[in-house]
């Protein structure tokens, strides 16, 4: 990988193209019509042709950016298919007083060698936010810069599946914008109170939520079978001149924002004296459909100094067991609804653009994987694959009690209050840490899950029914209740308004492929 600079010719912007993991793709495309198209046809996922690495002095020199500077810098030293000066108003209204800080992300340090990154600062109290405010910007200016070119002559549909927050995250960010209409679905009783009130109240008038009966992993597959169904994306050309595209992390465009907090954090704690210039840094992250932690690896190969990333599962802990043997194996494996639920997954969908870089980007061996998961529920990589992930990466997990139990532990040691996610990784990051410093990755606000927070405070045992008393407290009361009895970071005004506002989105349809074509369909109408 060459060296970049701020001003490096390396890749005359829009030479650098992407590629599709499962080699199907007739030739590489801009990263315009990349983040458009979502996912390749035939399933794979883009990523990019040409890797930019930075020196230790250029990774240390983010720090003295704004923050939407940083995220600039990167995005240029990728060789977009755009100018200098559109990338810096992109990024501008992307990462600005939308965040309740300017920092974005700022970093909280628990003891000398523990620090936390906060990622829910944003309009949604989610880490999606990072990506989610920053895709549509992206999105919506490739569009048009696709329509002006005479390559385009359609508007989108953003069709989204979430496990709690990329959906909010994702209808804050597309809401009411020109020549885009976006869909989510969500687990019907598998996301939060709080999670569901804030979809279901959710504002614009181009969006629409529906709940979705089974759990998030048949919601996402049967979500990803509608793009690659032509009868149903013709219809919608035909009669709609919509084309079907995805703001899940299966697009580049919600991945590649999250390179950016990792370079970021690493020149920050050098900046404010908690890390020694080129010391390595561990890393942790709770970890569902693996593009955060991913996001942590290209960071990693792009110079960073992050020698292991920690993978951090709940008790669905399929990735834990991957990591530890090469097997990836769901068909026996039972789905669990914990008090993580963005992390209640089986099938976690970027771990393929992972497979793709360790074995040199080898599109045959993808494919054989991907087709054994999609038909058997099971694959296994080969030797050298595995060893190659155990050089960076290393999984353990947190049971539900743990999880509350790690709540408790860190709001009496350190002051602190967390949500069950980050509670997750802390309790995995305590017990597979080294001697590095250790990053680990907030994902967000404590007030999105206030019901568990409650229970882990006060010590109620995971399988044990909040009092009847307790019961009848709506999401917000419930939150309220905690803020007031910890006196603990206040409730952001979007959760703590949520309960004023009109309920919108309410229908529950069937998970079949054809339920959420015929809900989309009827949307469109």
């Amino acid at each position: 990988m060459a060296e970049l600079n701020a001003n490096s010719k390396l890749f005359d912007r829009g030479t650098n193209r992407y590629l599709d993991t499962r080699g199907r793709c007739e030739a590489p495309l801009p990263f315009s019509e990349a983040i458009i198209e979502g996912i390749a046809s035939g399933g794979g996922l883009f990523v990019p042709q040409e890797i930019p690495h930075y020196s230790l002095s250029q990774i240390l020199e983010l720090a003295s950016m704004p923050y939407y500077q940083q995220a600039s810098f990167v995005y240029k030293s990728f060789g977009i298919d755009f100018d200098a000066d559109a990338i810096e108003n992109l990024m501008a209204k992307s990462y600005g007083s939308n965040f309740d800080t300017p920092a974005i992300c700022p970093i909280t340090t628990l003891d000398d060698d523990t620090h936390v990154l906060e990622l829910w600062h944003g309009p949604t109290s989610a880490f999606k936010d990072l990506a989610l405010q920053c895709l549509p910007q992206f999105f919506t200016a490739s569009a048009a810069k696709l329509k002006a070119e005479g390559k385009i002559e359609n508007d989108f549909f953003i069709l989204v599946a979430t496990s709690g927050d990329t959906g909010k995250a994702a209808l804050e960010g597309f809401k009411d914008l020109d020549g885009v209409q976006i869909g989510v679905c969500y687990p019907h009783n598998g996301v939060s109170d709080i999670q569901c009130l804030q979809m279901s109240t959710q504002q614009g008038d181009n969006v629409s939520v529906w709940a979705v009966e089974g759990n998030f992993d048949d919601c996402q597959t049967n979500v990803k079978k509608t793009f690659t169904d032509d009868a149903f994306t013709e219809r919608l050309l035909d009669e709609h001149r919509i084309k079907l595209s995805s703001a899940n992390s299966i697009n580049w465009g919600r991945l590649m924002p999250q390179i950016v907090y990792y370079l970021s954090s690493y020149s920050r704690l050098v900046a404010e004296g908690k890390l020694e210039a080129g010391a390595p840094l561990d890393v942790c992250v709770p970890t569902g459909n693996f593009g955060n932690i991913l996001a942590a690896w290209y960071a990693k190969a792009m110079g960073a100094p992050i020698e292991r990333l920690i993978c951090a599962s709940n008790d669905n802990h399929v990735l834990t067991d991957f990591i530890n043997t090469g097997i990836y194996d769901i068909r026996e494996r039972e789905f669990i609804l914990t008090h993580s639920p963005s992390m209640d997954i089986l099938v976690s969908s970027n771990l393929e653009r992972l497979l793709f870089e360790l074995t040199d980007r080898d599109s045959q061996c993808i494919r054989n994987w991907m087709n054994g998961l999609n038909k058997d529920r099971f694959f296994q990589i080969d030797e050298q694959t595995h060893r190659r992930m155990c050089d960076t990466f290393v999984g353990g997990f947190a049971t539900n009690q743990e999880c509350l139990d790690t709540i408790k532990e860190v709001w009496e040691d350190h002051h602190y209050l967390i949500d069950p996610h980050t509670s997750v990784a802390y309790r995995v990051s305590q017990n597979l840490r080294g001697t590095n410093p250790l990053l680990i990755v907030s994902t967000a606000h404590w007030a999105k899950f206030g019901a568990s927070v409650y229970k882990a405070l006060h010590g109620i045992g995971t399988d044990e029914p909040l009092s009847p008393a307790l019961s009848e407290l709506t999401g917000n009361q419930l939150i309220r209740l905690v803020a007031e009895e910890t006196q603990a970071s206040p409730i952001p005004p979007n959760l703590d308004l949520l309960d004023k506002l009109p309920r919108r989105f309410d229908q529950v349809i069937g998970g079949t492929v054809a339920d959420i074509e015929n809900a989309v369909v009827e949307f469109l109408a």
